[in-house]
C-alpha cells in the first residue's frame, strides 16, 4: 500500500508555527479520501506525531491528520513555554480545524493526547462528533493511573524472557535510581509484542519528544476535573475508550471508569495489545476504530 503523506503549516493564535502530517492510502482503489478526515492527537506526552505511523492501516479507511503540538516534529517552538500546557494547547487543535474547514470534529488521541482532546471536547463541545481515545489518559476527568495500576499489568508479562530484567528496572524507575539501561529494560512493558518493530519504535522515543514541554504539560492548573466531567456528561459526541489488555496506563477497568464519565461511550479492550496497540495487532485495531467511525456515518 502506498502512502501519500505531506505535512503543511499552519500558524497558531499567538504566532506558532504549527505543523500536522496528512496521511492517506495513495492507492487509487481508495475511497476513504471522500470521508472527512480524523484529526489525531499524539501523546507522549510532547512526542512528535511520527510515532503514530499509519496507525495501522487505519489511513487507508480514513485520511489521517495528525497534528505536532508545539515545539515538537516539524512546528515551532512558541515564546512562551508556558504554552506547552496542554489547557494551552486548546486553542492549536481549535486553529487546525478552522483551518481544515470542518463544521465538527472526528478527534482521536493516544495516551496524555487525551488530556488535550478532553479538554477541546470541554471548550468546544459542539465542535466535537467522536471522540477516539487510544489508551489515552483521563488525568482532565480526575482519573489516573498509578503505581500500583503498572506493577498489576507488569504481573502479566511473567512468562516473557525480559520480565525479570524489567521488573527489577521497573523499581528503580520508581524509586528515582534508574540508569539509562534500567529504562531501556523497562520498555517491553508497553508492548504487546517486544518484537523488532516495537524495538525501533521504542528507541525513536528520546529524539521525538521534547522534555521540557513534556514536563509542562500536565502541569496541575490545567485541570479542572469538576467542571470537565459535567461537560462530558452532557457530551454529544459519540466517545470510543479502547485499552489495551496489557496495558498499565490505563488498565481496562480504569478505561472503563473514564468511558463511564460521557453520555455516550464505547469500551473496547484490544487482546494481546499494550500502550501502542496498532503496533501489536494493526488489523484489529483499524477494523475496531474504523468500524466505530464507519457506525457513526450511518447513522448521519
Amino acid at each position: 500500500m502506498a502512502l501519500d503523506v505531506r505535512m503543511p503549516v499552519i500558524v497558531g493564535q499567538d504566532g506558532t508555527e504549527l505543523a500536522y502530517r496528512v496521511v492517506q492510502d495513495d492507492n487509487d482503489e481508495n475511497t476513504c479520501g471522500a470521508a472527512d478526515p480524523l484529526v489525531c492527537i499524539p501523546g507522549g506526552p510532547m512526542r512528535a506525531s511520527a510515532y503514530l505511523g499509519d496507525l495501522g492501516g487505519l489511513s487507508g479507511r480514513r485520511p489521517l491528520v495528525m497534528l505536532d503540538l508545539r515545539g515538537t516534529g516539524g512546528s515551532g517552538r512558541p515564546v512562551d513555554p508556558g504554552t506547552y500546557r496542554c489547557d494551552r494547547q486548546v486553542s492549536d487543535v481549535e486553529a487546525l480545524r478552522e483551518h481544515l474547514d470542518l463544521e465538527r470534529l472526528d478527534l482521536l488521541a493516544h495516551s496524555a493526547g487525551g488530556d488535550l482532546a478532553i479538554l477541546y471536547a470541554v471548550a468546544y463541545p459542539e465542535r466535537v462528533r467522536t471522540l477516539t481515545l487510544v489508551t489515552g489518559r483521563g488525568r482532565a476527568l480526575g482519573v489516573d493511573f498509578t503505581v500500583e495500576h503498572r506493577r498489576e499489568a507488569a504481573e502479566l508479562r511473567k512468562g516473557e524472557p525480559w520480565f525479570e530484567a524489567g521488573r527489577k528496572a521497573f523499581e528503580a524507575v520508581r524509586a528515582g535510581t534508574a540508569t539509562e539501561a534500567d529504562w531501556e529494560a523497562v520498555m517491553p512493558f508497553f508492548y504487546g509484542r517486544w518484537d523488532a518493530a516495537a524495538r525501533a519504535h521504542a528507541a525513536r522515543e528520546v529524539a521525538e519528544t521534547n522534555e521540557e514541554a513534556a514536563e509542562l504539560y500536565a502541569a496541575p492548573e490545567a485541570f479542572d476535573p469538576e467542571a470537565a466531567r459535567d461537560v462530558v456528561a452532557r457530551l454529544e459526541a459519540r466517545v470510543l475508550v479502547l485499552a489495551g489488555e496489557l496495558d498499565g496506563g490505563p488498565l481496562p477497568r480504569v478505561a472503563a471508569e473514564i468511558a463511564g464519565l460521557f453520555r455516550d461511550a464505547t469500551v473496547l479492550v484490544q487482546p494481546g495489545a499494550g500502550h501502542f496497540p496498532w503496533l501489536d495487532d494493526p488489523r484489529w485495531f483499524a477494523g475496531a476504530v474504523a468500524g466505530f467511525l464507519e457506525a457513526g456515518d450511518a447513522e448521519n
